[in-house]
């Protein structure tokens, strides 16, 4: 694994993304928005840790362990009373690998010791990762899985920055948003009309000026997940932010050193993301094989799973950490914090048993 953030031959690369991705639209025209996305992004995580206080953002395994030790009992759980069958683990985009430490913690003392198997391209999160969890193995994608056990797999602010594609209504049609350019300045424009077709009947008619956004990336990753649990048999957790579409709105949007950014700006350089459509998933996760529990509030699904609970005991322990935990808590489950706008929902093989806290 690579012992650096990047070589500087890659860091050379991603300082003239913008140069490159000018030089493409003058040449070729405007390019979709999913297809600026995935290319910042790409070099984005290619090249650094983003986590933590110094970085752009900070994600709920770095906040608090009772993150990740809540969700490796939920997945214990699940497999006790499925039988305890040999199972992998699988995180997508696992970070700095904190939420599978402390998750792959919990459980073993659940008796529960699968094989570790992360999604994850970045160098420098591997070499994060690598020191995390040193027994991992590691793929690009989620093709080359193992298929000899059932999966127990979660993908915790994953589908939030895949690419998505937009649509904007004009006074004539609705047109598909494109990037152009001038110089390395980039900014959004209308295409050409898209037909009628693509756009949800119930949308049809809506106000110029408004926006839908559709990930069929997140739809390919969840539908090859789907169809592996139902051949093989296990869990999925997805938790991230999102809603019930299709919806009208626009959520794209860039965080750098914590704070929001011009996502149009500096490609590469911040974080891009869009709120995840958990309705859109769920319906092609049941297309697929798998059955859907939830989704629901994050705050609700860790009560439920009692992080108060936890908080309390760590509490007893480390009384000096009494206030920082109280705060973890309250940033995990507060519907002003993560507690209302992230949600978890899960997917099954069949026959598995109904996941705790899926009401």
């Amino acid at each position: 694994m690579p012992d650096t953030i990047a070589s500087p031959e890659a860091a050379v690369t991603d300082a003239l993304l913008p140069e490159r991705l000018a030089r493409a639209i003058t040449l070729g025209g405007p390019i979709p928005v999913a297809q600026f996305m995935a290319a910042a992004n790409a070099h984005y995580y290619a090249t650094r840790d983003p986590l933590g206080a110094a970085g752009d953002f900070i994600t709920a395994p770095e906040i608090s362990q009772i993150f990740g030790e809540l969700i490796g009992l939920w997945l214990a759980d699940l497999w006790d009373r499925a039988g305890r069958p040999a199972v992998h683990y699988v995180e997508l985009g696992p970070g700095r690998g904190t939420l599978a430490a402390d998750a792959l913690r919990a459980m073993a003392k659940a008796g529960l010791t699968p094989s570790v198997h992360f999604v994850e391209t970045s160098p420098a999160l591997r070499a994060a990762q690598a020191k995390a969890v040193p027994n991992a193995q590691w793929h690009d994608d989620v093709t080359t899985l193992p298929d000899d056990a059932a999966l127990l797999i979660v993908a915790n602010e994953f589908f939030d920055a895949l690419p998505i594609y937009q649509l904007v209504r004009r006074a004539d049609a609705w047109h598909e948003r494109l990037i152009a350019c001038q110089d390395t300045i980039f900014l959004p424009i209308a295409g050409k009309p898209v037909p009628d077709e693509i756009v949800p009947e119930a949308l049809r008619e809506a106000p110029a000026g408004s926006v839908i956004e559709s990930s069929p990336a997140s739809v390919a990753v969840v539908r090859a997940l789907a169809k592996k649990l139902a051949a093989q048999g296990g869990a999925a957790l997805i938790v991230d932010y999102g809603y019930d579409g299709p919806a009208l709105g626009e959520t794209l949007q860039a965080v750098k050193a914590h704070g929001f950014a011009n996502p149009f700006d500096a490609p590469g350089e911040h974080d891009l993301t869009a709120h995840v459509d958990f309705a859109t998933l769920a319906g092609m996760a049941e297309l697929s094989g798998a059955e859907v529990h939830g989704p629901v509030a994050q705050g609700d699904f860790l009560g439920l799973l009692g992080i108060a609970e936890r908080t309390a005991m760590l509490a007893r322990a480390h009384p000096d950490r009494g206030g920082e935990l109280a705060e973890a808590h309250r940033r995990l489950t507060h519907p002003t914090e993560m507690g209302a706008l992230f949600r978890a929902m899960a997917l099954t093989g069949k026959g598995w048993p109904q996941p705790a806290a899926m009401r």
